[in-house]
């Protein structure tokens, strides 16, 4: 593509909504996903509220929910079950997959490997398109009257087979599998085309072994989502079979109030093993380019080379290809037999030595570096506790024996929101710091970040936490309410606690909002290279152009960690300085 490609006129459609300039393409997934995960947020407040403060009339369910979900105030038990659905499927999928991949990988791909835009423009922008319209399609399923999917995030048959199993089975249901098959066409798009632009668009000199941390991630969870999105594709396929075309992939024999249904030969094991050989990976899919993110900030804001950097290449390797064969730990209470879960049990232990390798290398990056402790950069460390403390109990789950015990309590929840949820969200938080200036031209406010991050980190810790122990205790996860157990009225005080603590790092993401938004228009003007960052997207000039660089495109001489390298007067060498006379390429 030449450089004369930017010099059209384009108008305001051209421009801002069917763009196929890949910096307009991460805007609109970025303010999309962030859109989605308000509404994900407020979901879990009204559920949070409810199992607190069980069977209360609340004035807000009232104008949320509505006289036929909350009536008098007080929600409805399957209202409850819908809520738990559609937060858990907006959150994994239309926040952190979207968020992060669709976002980072749009804005960063082509900037950082030298590339003028991506493989397929138009495809790009039919992928975000598509991911629009499946964020319509999910959230139009709240207005149903018989309710949105309530089988929870996971949709297990027989519950999401039968329309008249419960109320959102029905249209809602519908809808759900709609949304999901728009969106898994999307993610595929997506993921061809970051392949396609990884593989064959990079400029002169940029070798896979001179590739940022952040494109080798979000690289291989491309080829993840390639590998494991058409799988939940057939799953959500065979379930709209079951439940509009009388087939019985998924239902056995089956009684439903006295009735004998004339299913046969079917399993809804199956189902769970389609699922979740999409649903582990897409744990990944979500934490990997986090991962990647983090990295890229550590390395920038130590002043340091990243420590390791073949390892980590090793490690996200490892962790892509382990996150495929690990799927039957969802399930052994399925009555799986006792070796296979044996196998299971042994590949998840395995994902923990690249983990550890990972989390390592961040901790050593940080060590005896000259620390910037900018937003970007407490977010990043961050990601780290909680990526550790959430990945311990993940040692816990993934062993068979002991993940009998607590499976579908709250321990379960605490483990898999703290490791993929808070991580990736951090992950999230510390890429959107640290690019801003690189996507709007502008900075975000220091003061405001600091605020949203300590409040933020003592409430995720605050929620997720206790979780653990009333988890331990045995308290079921997915109840509309406990009061029928007195076993548990000691722990009631502590989902109390949960859910103050919920609500209040809930409103602390409202200055996030203010500072992101007021910024875009009123910030600082940003500088071109506001960190001091070595790689190549602080080379292409703040102002906008189709093309991303005026002119030639430009050609890499070394790898992207050169800070503080003896022998340069500047603590940062860009890939685009050519090697001295006798200087040696790092590669740890």
């Amino acid at each position: 593509m030449s450089h004369e490609h930017g010099h059209h006129k384009e108008t305001f459609i051209t421009k801002y909504i069917f763009s196929i300039d890949h910096k307009m393409i991460a805007k609109q997934y970025l303010i999309t996903g962030l859109l989605m995960g308000i509404v994900g947020v407020v979901l879990s407040l009204f559920f949070r509220m409810q199992i607190a403060w069980p069977e209360e009339s609340f004035e807000v369910f009232k104008i949320f929910l509505g006289e036929n979900f909350a009536p008098g105030g007080v929600m409805r038990n399957d209202i409850y079950l819908a809520l738990v659905t559609i937060h858990g499927t907006i959150m994994v999928f239309f926040v952190l997959t979207a968020g992060l991949s669709g976002t980072f990988s749009n804005l960063l791909i082509p900037l950082q490997i030298g590339a003028r835009d991506m493989a397929s423009g138009f495809m790009n922008m039919l992928s975000y398109w598509m991911f629009f319209i499946s964020c319509i399609v999910m959230l139009s399923s709240l207005f149903v009257e018989t309710g949105p999917a309530s089988a929870g995030w996971t949709i297990y048959p027989p519950l999401s087979a039968l329309p008249q199993a419960i109320p959102g089975s029905g249209l809602g249901m519908t809808l759900w599998l709609v949304s999901m098959a728009i969106f898994i066409a999307s993610s595929l798009m997506g993921s061809l085309n970051y392949i396609v632009t990884v593989i064959n668009l990079r400029t002169k000199g940029m070798s896979m072994t001179r590739l940022p941390l952040t494109i080798w991630a979000f690289f291989v969870t491309a080829i993840i989502g390639v590998v494991s999105f058409p799988v939940l594709f057939s799953a959500a396929l065979l379930l709209i079979f079951d439940r509009s075309f009388g087939t019985s992939f998924f239902l056995s024999d089956i009684f439903i109030s006295g009735e004998v249904l004339h299913y046969q030969g079917g399993s809804p094991v199956l189902f769970e093993h389609l699922f979740w050989f999409l649903g582990h990976p897409e744990v990944y899919i979500v934490i990997l380019p986090a991962m990647g993110l983090v990295s890229e900030i550590i390395a920038t804001n130590s002043r340091k080379p990243i420590f390791g950097y073949r390892a980590m290449i090793a490690s996200i390797i490892a962790i892509a290809f382990l996150s495929t064969i690990v799927w039957g730990h969802h399930m052994f209470i399925s009555g799986m037999n006792p070796f296979l879960g044996s196998v299971f049990t042994f590949t998840t232990l395995l994902i923990a030595i690249p983990s550890a390798v990972k989390a390592f290398n961040w901790i050593t990056t940080l060590w005896k570096g000259n620390v910037q402790m900018n937003p970007a950069m407490l977010f990043s460390i961050g990601f780290v506790s909680t990526f550790i403390t959430g990945g311990l109990t993940g040692i816990i789950l993934g062993d068979s024996t002991l993940d009998i015990n607590v499976h579908d309590t709250y321990f379960v929840i605490a483990h898999f929101h703290l490791v993929m949820g808070i991580s990736a969200l951090y992950g999230f938080f510390a890429g959107v710091y640290h690019w801003f200036p690189r996507m709007f031209g502008r900075m975000l406010d220091k003061n405001l970040g600091y605020i949203h991050f300590w409040v933020t980190a003592v409430c995720a810790y605050g929620v997720f936490f206790p979780m653990h122990f009333i988890g331990m205790a045995g308290l079921p996860r997915r109840y509309y309410s406990n009061t029928a157990f007195p076993l548990f009225d000691e722990l009631a005080d502590v989902n109390v606690l949960i859910t103050i603590f919920a609500i209040v790092g809930a409103a602390f993401q409202l200055p996030f909002f203010w500072n992101f938004f007021y910024s875009i228009f009123k910030g600082k003007k940003a500088p071109m290279n506001p960190w001091k960052s070595t790689t190549l997207e602080w080379t292409a000039p703040v102002e906008h152009i189709h093309g991303n660089w005026p002119g030639e495109i430009p050609e890499v001489y070394r790898w992207p960690y050169d800070y503080n390298k003896p022998g340069h007067d500047v603590d940062f060498v860009p890939q685009t300085v050519p090697m001295k006379d006798g200087e040696e390429e790092l590669h740890h």
